[in-house]
C-alpha cells in the first residue's frame, strides 16, 4: 500500500506539472491530474517519467495529494543525460524516488505555507518551503503557479526539477 501511495504521488507530481502556464491564478477543475495531464502539450518530459514509472493508474486514486510539478523546462535544466537516464527501465527506482519527492500528502494549499515549514514527502525526506519576496520556493525552486486544483489534489507548477539525497 505504501509503495502504491508513493507511486500514485510520483504520479501526480509528473502530470501536474505540464498542464498549467505561467501564471499566479488560481484554477479550478473537475478532472483529475492525470485527466489534465493528457489535455496539455506541456506535459511532455513529465508524462514518459510517469510512464517509465508506472505511476499513470496510481495518480488516477482518491488522494488528495500536494504536487510541486516540475514544468518541462525544469527538467531541461537539468544535467545533460540526466531525465534519459532516469527513463531507463534499470533506473526505474531512482526515478520513482525522485518523483515522489515531489509529492506530499494531502491538500496544501498557497494560503497555509509558512516560511521555513518543513513537509514531508511521499518519498520520504522533506522538503522546505521558504517566502521571500511575494514568491513561494521549495527547496531552490520557484513556484510560478500556485493552488491549482484537481479532483485529487493540488499543484503548485515548480521552475526547477527538486532531488532528494540518493
Amino acid at each position: 500500500m505504501k509503495k502504491l501511495l508513493s507511486t500514485l504521488m510520483v504520479l501526480t507530481v509528473v502530470l501536474a506539472s505540464s498542464f498549467t502556464n505561467k501564471t499566479t491564478s488560481v484554477h479550478e477543475v473537475d478532472a483529475d491530474i492525470v485527466d489534465l495531464a493528457v489535455q496539455t502539450e506541456f506535459l511532455s518530459t513529465l508524462v514518459a517519467a510517469v510512464k517509465a514509472g508506472d505511476l499513470v493508474d496510481v495518480l488516477k486514486g482518491d488522494g488528495p495529494f500536494t504536487v510541486f510539478a516540475p514544468t518541462n523546462d525544469a527538467f531541461a535544466k537539468l544535467p545533460a543525460g540526466t531525465v534519459e537516464n532516469l527513463l531507463k527501465p534499470e533506473n526505474k527506482a531512482q526515478l520513482v524516488a525522485v518523483l515522489t519527492y515531489h509529492v506530499v500528502p494531502g491538500k496544501v494549499m498557497s494560503s497555509t505555507l509558512k516560511d521555513g515549514m518543513k513537509a514531508k514527502t511521499v518519498q520520504g525526506q522533506e522538503v522546505t518551503i521558504s517566502l521571500k519576496d511575494g514568491k513561494a520556493m521549495v527547496n531552490n525552486a520557484t513556484v510560478t503557479a500556485a493552488d491549482i486544483e484537481a479532483s485529487n489534489g493540488v499543484v503548485h507548477v515548480i521552475d526547477t526539477v527538486i532531488l532528494p539525497s540518493m
